[in-house]
């Protein structure tokens, strides 16, 4: 019989794929440098090849076959995270412990309402909260890492499971004695020539907001980028440029103590805001029973 490789091994193996870096790897496994090292090297007997090219460099290189393995022990790894929560979800739905991914443009402003609604609403759910950009978020999920994501649609989820929830308009934010600052919507093409405030790279809003006015994709080099919108809220009440908001940010408290003016964009434009989990998961239906409880926070705003 062949030996099977270890769900250890695995984890050590996409953890080094994705950090690059021995020590960095171990840390997030929990576990010392020299086990991660010898975890990989016994997983290189048992297949009788190398997956690794030690030509004494600082960082590890995979060979071919270890590159094809990596994503071979993605897949074994969600897998096995499949075969643990169907043995879950048979026993009560919606107890013990859910891990949920949240992007930050939603977090802060959504979750003080919503989880007053969770606890009371599922008293035995044990609630773990990673706030990261999407492609964190979605590296975590197929890992097996996370279990959902409340994310801003559309997104690039993978092969993930979607549902949207609910619409969240655009707000175009500009200083008081801006030239856009008058009453009533805003046609997104009256932004063309603004200097326009955005959230750095990594960001889906940042995407989406040019998307929804039309605009072409900004050079890094030639603008400004913020990793925060309370960043980019105070920077347009100085007069630096414009900026494009989330209704749901303006509801969750962005703008407060900033001097600006708001906008709707007319016609709609937004995003929308929705859940993602792992293609054929057997907790589909537990996902969809916090729905309710998601709109009615969002609701509330």
């Amino acid at each position: 019989m062949i030996p099977l490789p270890s769900p250890q091994q695995l984890r050590y193996l996409v953890a080094l794929a994705e950090h690059g870096h021995f020590g960095r790897a171990a840390a997030a496994c929990a576990v010392t440098k020299s086990t991660l090292s010898s975890g990989i090297l016994a997983l290189e007997r048992q297949v009788d090849a190398p997956l690794l090219e030690r030509t004494g460099g600082k960082r590890p290189v995979f060979t071919p076959l270890g590159r094809d393995l990596v994503g071979r022990a993605r897949l074994a790894l969600a897998a096995l995270t499949t075969f643990v929560e169907t043995v879950d979800a048979a026993r009560e739905p919606l107890t013990g412990s859910l891990r949920l991914g949240v992007i930050p443009t939603i977090g802060p402003f959504l979750l003080p309402r919503l989880m007053p609604r969770l606890r009371a609403a599922f008293p035995r759910l044990n609630l773990w909260l990673r706030e990261d950009l999407t492609d964190g978020l979605r590296d975590g999920l197929e890992m097996g890492r996370l279990d959902l994501l409340l994310v801003s649609l559309p997104c690039d989820c993978g092969d993930a499971d979607t549902l949207a929830i609910s619409e969240d308009p655009f707000v175009i934010a500009c200083a008081p004695g801006h030239a856009l600052a008058q009453d009533g919507p805003l046609a997104p093409g009256a932004l063309a020539g603004e200097r326009l405030l955005l959230l750095e790279e990594g960001h889906c809003l940042r995407d989406q907001a040019l998307a929804a006015c039309g605009l072409p994709a900004v050079p890094m080099s030639e603008e400004f980028a913020a990793t925060s919108l309370y960043t980019l809220v105070h920077m347009v009440a100085g007069g630096l440029g414009v900026t494009i908001l989330p209704r749901l940010t303006i509801a969750g408290g962005v703008a407060i103590g900033a001097e600006v003016t708001l906008r709707p964009l007319a016609g709609g434009a937004g995003r929308r805001i929705g859940l993602a989990w792992r293609a054929r998961s057997p907790r589909a239906e537990e996902f969809r029973a916090l729905v309710p409880s998601i709109a009615a926070a969002l609701s509330d705003l």
